[in-house]
């Protein structure tokens, strides 16, 4: 085997198997600046098969692409930031009795994806400020406003030094 990397070899690796589970998508938690996010549910143990109940929910959802999780009790999911929210997603199945695990590191890991989707569409929802026109309008303010190096002084009866 040569140490080359083929279209065909790099097929191979993005579409191989790991612990029974085709890799198709990118990681759940990785960034994904455009608005296609791909997220992963985790579910308590307790009560058991909570996952495959909420996939069942979420795949009548239009839009919505869901399949089990790589590990036990949860669900990826796969929706369009402007049509769904991952704080949203959650707290429409915890209202129909579901049970999220709910770690220091999974309440902190919701908390940045729930900050970061909303920052996102909040930024989709401003229009983008045009730098130049901006800074004219402070330079024109800065000239109205009284500071202490404006002179008075008409230019006529000003000297040249």
């Amino acid at each position: 085997m040569t140490g080359k990397m083929t279209p065909e070899k790099a097929r191979e690796l993005r579409d191989e198997v790991r612990k029974g589970h085709p890799r198709h998508h990118p990681a759940p938690y990785a960034p994904q600046p455009e608005t296609q996010k791909r997220r992963q549910l985790l579910f308590s143990a307790v009560p058991p098969d909570q996952a495959s109940q909420a996939g069942s929910l979420l795949e009548g959802l239009e839009g919505m692409e869901v399949a089990l999780g790589p590990k036990p009790n949860s669900l990826s999911v796969m929706y369009d930031l402007r049509n769904y929210t991952l704080q949203g997603l959650e707290r429409a199945l915890i209202q129909q009795g579901f049970t999220l695990s709910n770690t220091l590191y999974l309440r902190l890991r919701r908390a940045v994806l729930y900050y970061s989707e909303e920052t996102q569409l909040r930024n989709m929802r401003m229009p983008e400020r045009l730098l130049k026109k901006s800074h004219e309008i402070y330079s024109r303010a800065w000239d109205k406003h009284p500071h202490g190096d404006h002179d008075d002084t008409p230019p006529d009866l000003r000297q040249d030094r």
